[in-house]
């Protein structure tokens, strides 16, 4: 065995055994007493863009941020059921080549589809606690059939941008926030321990994906990441207007065309700096789309620009 196969037996070993320390159990989390306080935002600012909103008051406002919680948490579990196949699908490739590579990515998609129960757990949660109901795009396996059909490494390149993200999201933005709703807040905590572990696998499997192509095959794989850029986007305009039927209903009020345009405008701005530009321009990204094409950062930032 070559030196760096030792190096990366290593990396995988260590963030195994940190998974599992990490490991935490759904009824840790949601059910009996632990209950959504729906006096109180769920997201910050930051990451749904309301308080700009010149038509809301405080109290419409207090509903979208809600409304912005329970789609945010739906859309990462969508993310998990296009990761959770494209996880098993390297482990087949990988087999026993590398035993704790397998196993760590074992644990990985474990752990990726306990993440889907939870956020069907909020789900169930947030439809009781908010009184009227909130759609999501869908259905999930339709989308998530359209992102699989494009190459593997461009897969594994949008879930190594949605784990970093998630990092970004939770250090600059939730953590430590007071003025956010305590259960929401814990939801996002454990989620993000498991997902910092996630990145770094994540981040071998681009690397070992990448070892196994051309060059010419790489830049393929990159178009195709992008593609499924664009196919998110198109999703995220498609929850703002499910987002705006959601908040009328929750406020029983009409809003006018000037009103809709306000809010449309600010939410589809909000909603791609949220999951587009956050995780493509986020530094570790960049790095790992030099390591595999060089000077290819360029080309991520120069796309990112459009969600900024």
């Amino acid at each position: 065995m070559r030196s760096t196969d030792f190096r990366v037996a290593e990396d995988y070993q260590s963030i195994w055994q940190t998974a599992n320390r990490i490991n935490w159990n759904i009824q840790d989390l949601i059910g009996g007493d632990k209950r959504l306080n729906f006096t109180q935002p769920f997201l910050p600012d930051a990451l749904v863009g309301i308080n700009t909103i010149q038509c809301l008051n405080n109290e419409e406002k207090l509903k979208l941020n809600q409304i912005r919680g329970n789609s945010y948490l739906s859309l990462f579990g969508l993310c998990e059921e296009f990761i959770l196949p494209s996880v098993v699908e390297h482990i087949n490739q990988i087999r026993w080549n590398n035993l704790y590579a397998t196993q760590a990515f074992l644990h990985f998609a474990e752990e990726e589809s306990k993440h889907i129960l939870l956020f069907q757990r909020f789900a169930e949660d947030f439809e009781q606690g908010f009184g009227t109901v909130c759609e999501c795009i869908g259905p999930a396996h339709t989308i998530c059939d359209r992102i699989l059909n494009h190459h593997p490494l461009a897969v594994a390149l949008t879930t190594l941008h949605i784990e970093w993200m998630t990092q970004r999201h939770y250090l600059e933005s939730v953590r430590d926030n007071q003025g956010l709703d305590p259960q929401f807040c814990r939801l996002l905590r454990y989620h993000w321990l498991e997902e910092a572990q996630h990145a770094k696998l994540d981040a071998l499997m681009v690397q070992d994906i990448a070892r196994s192509l051309s060059p010419e095959e790489i830049k393929g794989a990159i178009a195709d990441y992008f593609a499924i850029v664009d196919l998110l986007d198109q999703g995220l305009q498609q929850q703002v207007q499910l987002d705006l039927e959601s908040l009328s209903r929750a406020t029983n009020r009409w809003f006018s065309d000037v009103e809709r345009t306000e809010i449309q405008t600010i939410q589809i701005q909000s909603y791609r700096w949220t999951f587009l530009w956050s995780g493509m321009t986020h530094q570790n990204v960049g790095r790992i789309f030099n390591e595999i094409y060089p000077s290819s950062e360029t080309q991520l930032l120069e796309k990112a620009q459009n969600f900024g």
